[in-house]
């Protein structure tokens, strides 16, 4: 299990190094010229001197890789640079904004895990009844629509037509619980629907296999009752395919928002991410894609270490 433990973490670091090379190379193709991001819209008031003096001064004229070992250099000492649209450390506006991304992911997930898993074992457990046959089509639907269009038709309905939930802006949870959890109900639930139609499917399927094992029909014969079948043997047996998905969804959620987050003026990382990328602003989009890429990372990473527990079955050399 250790030497699993080290081969995994060390695959993980290749692959957090891989994506920071890829990343930092494909940002500087982004057309929009950063230099405007450090002077403003005035760019054209200054001289060609000037502008070269600014670039010199933020180290953009140096060859790429001379600044990708530059970077690195820096952030592994936990400087991440200043962002060039208001010189502000880097490190700063991510903190500020991490809070809001994880609150967003954390409802989402809730949301995902509550009623995807739940409606899938009952609708195992029900087949062919009217309640699988309702369930398994709005879990079809809802993997068929975007989170876009339904996060759409939730501001009009509850925020516009019935003016019951705010439809922009956010507090933190823990700062005025009545209303952060207001403002968190249709954003979270927009991000959360898809991946709770994705887990509902993988769970039926995934019970339905295992309620038609050997050892279940053992533990009926035996006198067990079927409550205990149920969520002692069968339960924690389909639970293997779903660790997957949700260990890749998670990684989805906390790097994917964007959409979201921008439509209900969610001050998070996706909506960070939208302005630096309209800025060029490169220390930015740098930081962020990284925390996403680390998020998906350790997700999938503390899913295969989930593996051993849930399936006595598995064992890691």
């Amino acid at each position: 299990m250790t030497r699993y433990l080290l081969s995994r973490l060390g695959q993980s670091i290749v692959v957090f190094l891989i994506v920071s090379v890829v990343v930092f190379f494909a940002v500087r193709t982004v057309p929009q010229d950063p230099i405007y991001a450090l002077v403003g819209e005035d760019a054209e008031g200054y001289t060609p001197a000037q502008i070269e003096t600014i670039r010199e001064e933020f180290g953009l004229n140096r060859p790429l890789p001379v600044q990708y070992m530059s970077w690195v250099g820096d952030a592994l000492k936990g400087d991440w640079g200043l962002s060039f649209q208001n010189k502000l450390p880097v490190i700063d506006l991510i903190k500020k904004r991490i809070p809001f991304t994880l609150t967003l992911a954390v409802g989402a997930m809730a949301i995902s895990i509550v009623f995807g898993i739940s409606t899938g074992v009952i609708a195992a457990l029900t087949r062919n009844s009217k309640w699988d046959m309702m369930a398994t089509g709005s879990a079809m639907f809802a993997v068929a629509v975007p989170e876009f269009w339904l996060a759409l038709m939730m501001i009009l309905f509850f925020g516009v037509t019935l003016g019951i939930l705010p439809v922009y802006g956010a507090v933190l949870i823990w700062d005025d619980p009545i209303e952060g959890f207001r403002l968190l109900i249709m954003p979270a639930f927009a991000l959360g629907i898809g991946g709770a139609a994705t887990l509902m499917r993988q769970s039926r399927s995934s019970m339905l296999e295992t309620m038609g094992e050997d050892y279940i029909r053992t533990a009926r014969s035996k006198g067990v009752k079927e409550k205990t079948v149920i969520i002692v043997h069968a339960l924690r047996n389909s639970l293997l395919p779903v660790v997957t998905i949700l260990g890749l969804r998670i990684g989805r959620v906390l790097g994917g928002a964007v959409v979201i987050e921008t439509m209900f003026s969610w001050p998070g990382l996706g909506q960070l991410a939208v302005s630096s990328l309209q800025k060029a602003d490169y220390p930015v989009i740098m930081a962020i894609v990284m925390f996403s890429s680390a998020a998906v990372i350790i997700a999938n990473f503390v899913t295969d270490i989930a593996y051993s527990y849930i399936d006595p079955r598995i064992r890691y050399a």
